[in-house]
């Protein structure tokens, strides 16, 4: 078996390569990446691809055509009023965040709408099923790709494909590297296991500590958005360390 991982090269989404490459139906792991794949975990079974999502390349595609599993990881945001973000900022985070991903399942839906079983997987966020102030612009490209992800499984369902995409939408997560921090894939392996799994059996939605908290989270808000909201924003300011 082969398999994609686009965003490859850290976070989540290295966990995953490694998991990959650690079961013998793997032989070949590709890799999508802006980044080149770390030296330090490479192995015969990596192959990986340098490409700037963000420029809207998609020739790399291409040659990668033999695969069973897709992971899409690759994402970005950063905390800010919304005045703050520049044109080329917006149309960036859409296209590496939204725009890709959904134009990476179209490239590979052939294989997805097959009877053969398709694996997969795509990091979303939590932050776009909630109101999610100074994270505006990243919040609305999540609930793009959230609800993009609803509708083709719909339509998988009535079709009667047994293949589905399963949405990942964690809160944050430490080893990533999203808020600046360094990759440690020791701290997602266990994540990156069970997203595997779930993509494998077919799972539409999986949002990591759901039953411990965000269940009530999602609750609160779907009760009050804008009172949501707020606490939400004042909950931010003091990660930005502002008063």
């Amino acid at each position: 078996m082969r398999a994609l991982v686009v965003g490859g090269s850290s976070g989540i989404g290295l966990s995953i390569v490694l998991d990959l490459i650690d079961r013998e139906e793997y032989d070949i792991v590709h890799v999508l990446d802006k980044s080149v794949f770390p030296e330090e975990y490479r192995t015969a079974k990596v192959d990986d691809h340098v490409c700037d999502l963000s420029k809207g390349e998609y020739s790399c595609l291409d040659g990668i055509n033999d695969i069973q599993a897709l992971y899409i990881t690759a994402g970005f945001g950063h905390l800010g009023f919304f005045q703050e973000l520049s044109g080329d900022y917006i149309n960036d985070i859409f296209s590496v965040n939204a725009i890709a991903p959904i134009r990476i399942i179209r490239h590979y839906y052939g294989r997805i709408l097959s009877d053969s079983d398709f694996y997969c997987g795509v990091m979303v966020s939590i932050a776009g099923r909630l109101s999610s102030p100074l994270f505006s612009v990243y919040s609305a490209t999540k609930a793009a790709l959230s609800k993009f992800i609803e509708a083709i499984n719909v339509e998988l369902d009535v079709q009667g494909v047994k293949n589905r995409i399963l949405e990942v939408s964690p809160g944050s997560m430490k080893g990533t590297g999203f808020s600046g921090g360094k990759s440690n894939p020791e701290m997602t392996a266990e994540l990156a296991g069970e997203i595997i799994r779930r993509a494998e059996s077919h799972e539409e939605l999986f949002i990591p500590q759901y039953e411990d908290i965000f269940k009530k989270v999602i609750e609160r808000y779907e009760a009050d958005a804008h009172g949501f909201g707020v606490e939400s924003f004042w909950y931010k300011q003091k990660r930005l360390g502002q008063k």
